[in-house]
């Protein structure tokens, strides 16, 4: 295996950010981290490349303790944070040229595993990274992370905050890495970028509820799921709560995703009941559930089954 994690731990004060995680990659796999802000998915990387001390269970990456053997590790792991990390003051192939030196290596040694990245970057090479667009910082610092041919390649929501072309453009490059036979682990909030995965992992609140592949984790909702529409999406999401039957319901956008308790759910009884309440232009169509959907059902059975934090399902979609 390139990782191994059994019972994963870390807590921050009285706030539990892991909860004895545990899962395992495969060699030349690309595995994903989905959920949302506060899953422990920053901090779950964070102690995979040794940047950060697990207060109890044990971690191997390509056979190291990101503890004992953290020296090693870091020759041999890249690591793209969240948060664009490279130096503002220096140029494009001055930030490319002081990582490639901190690892004892030189850009032309290395230059086969990033050419396809950083030509799309080269003819801006003398522009200072501070003044880079986001799509462009963030082909920097991927270049940045491989320049030593790492083993395995961690990358924290690396497309967050940039522009739909961008993040198509990232993902197609991964797919050349991934073509190498490099070990890819990725965190992302978006849900197309998730079905890219060989598997994914569903995080909420320092747990993984789930891992399979995206396939397979929308095979596992194990329920028939309707979007509903209405004239009136607020008054529409109120009314399918209250309805005696209803199971989950929840805002997908302008239509709400619904399930209903009964195995003999009637769709034209739920319409009637709804134009009951004095909603227009109903509309009930069953439709085949996503990643998102089995991650949001899963949180919500870890929360009891209530109504949940709308600021914790807020998750990217296109």
């Amino acid at each position: 295996m390139s990782v191994t994690v059994r019972n994963l731990k870390k807590k921050y004060g009285d706030i539990e950010a892991l909860k004895g995680v545990s899962f395992e990659v495969n060699p030349g796999e690309r595995f994903g981290f989905i959920g949302p802000d506060g899953a422990g998915k920053t901090t779950l990387f964070r102690i995979l490349v040794s940047l950060l001390l697990p207060d109890d269970g044990e971690a191997r990456v390509i056979g190291l303790d990101p503890v004992t053997g953290y020296k090693e590790l870091r020759r041999r792991v890249g690591y793209m944070p969240g948060r664009f990390s490279l130096y503002q003051d220096l140029s494009v192939e001055e930030n490319l040229r002081f990582f490639a030196t901190i690892f004892n290596t030189t850009v032309s040694a290395n230059y086969d595993l990033i050419r396809d990245i950083y030509h799309q970057i080269e003819p801006f090479k003398k522009r200072r990274a501070g003044d880079l667009s986001g799509g462009m910082k963030q082909k920097l610092a991927l270049s940045c992370a491989l320049i030593h041919k790492p083993d395995v390649l961690f990358l924290d929501e690396p497309t967050t905050g940039v522009d739909a072309v961008s993040r198509r453009e990232f993902w197609d490059m991964l797919d050349k890495l991934k073509a190498t036979g490099l070990t890819v682990l990725v965190s992302t909030p978006y849900m197309d970028e998730a079905s890219r995965c060989d598997r994914i992992a569903l995080m909420h609140r320092g747990h993984i509820l789930d891992v399979n592949t995206p396939q397979g984790i929308s095979g596992n909702f194990g329920r028939e799921l309707w979007a509903v529409r209405a004239d009136r999406c607020y008054r529409l999401l109120k009314a399918l709560r209250s309805f005696p039957h209803a199971g989950s319901v929840f805002t997908f956008g302008e239509q709400v995703h619904y399930t209903d308790r009964r195995d003999d759910f009637n769709p034209e009884e739920l319409k009637s009941w709804l134009e009951s309440e004095g909603l227009a232009q109903v509309q009930i169509e069953k439709i085949r559930p996503t990643v998102e959907d089995t991650l949001i059902s899963l949180m919500d059975r870890q929360e009891g089954g209530g109504p949940p934090d709308n600021s914790a399902t807020e998750f990217h979609r296109t």
